[in-house]
């Protein structure tokens, strides 16, 4: 037959490069993919337990950083909120995610501050503190903003910072961007999505 017909054999070939192509297609995400345009996760800092905890700590675990203080009046908190709620749509399978909270004011946010304040929210946030040069090396390193307000009284300030959410997969890998503006519902469906792919 192949004789017979010799378009055939380079026909199917050229199908099932087609279908092929097809299965690997990239998932479809509702949030910003940023896959190549922001670095792994990569850090070395203290926990709001008071123990040293790199990048390394979470392989396997899907990620999402976010930079925030303890004292922020409204943005951390509800964004906090939203994240647990996010974790909650989960269901068991947020046993696999971590969330890092890294604040930006390590003066007033100790280890025991940082840690009462993450758990009352989920306890799957872990709080991370450190250095100012190691904290804004971090948020350098994924182009975050945040900056010390002139206080009204001394020791009350605000501190003016980016609220957006970076993704990252269970190798560590930056693979979405999440922003206020962004429905819960599309989280929820692209944190199902990296979850069920595999390292």
């Amino acid at each position: 037959m192949s004789s017979r017909r010799p378009w055939l054999r380079p026909c199917l070939a050229a199908c099932a490069l087609v279908l092929l192509a097809a299965c690997q297609s990239p998932p479809p995400w509702q949030l910003n993919d940023v896959r190549g345009h922001l670095p792994d996760l990569k850090f070395s800092l203290t926990s709001d337990l008071g123990k040293p905890i790199t990048a390394a700590d979470f392989r396997g675990k899907v990620v999402m950083l976010y930079f925030g203080y303890t004292h922020c009046p409204d943005v951390c908190p509800l964004t906090l909120v939203h994240l647990h709620t996010d974790l909650q749509k989960l269901g068991k399978a947020a046993d696999d995610v971590r969330i890092l909270f890294v604040t930006v004011d390590p003066a007033r946010d100790t280890v025991d501050v940082l840690h009462q304040y993450v758990t009352a929210f989920d306890p799957r946030i872990v709080g991370l503190t450190g250095k100012p040069d190691q904290i804004l090396a971090l948020a350098r390193r994924y182009r975050a903003f945040y900056q010390r307000e002139t206080p009204k009284t001394p020791g009350d300030y605000e501190v003016s910072h980016s609220s957006a959410v970076y993704i990252f997969d269970r190798d560590g890998r930056a693979r979405l961007l999440a922003t206020p503006g962004d429905p819960q519902s599309a989280v929820v469906h692209d944190l199902k999505l990296l979850l069920e792919q595999k390292s």
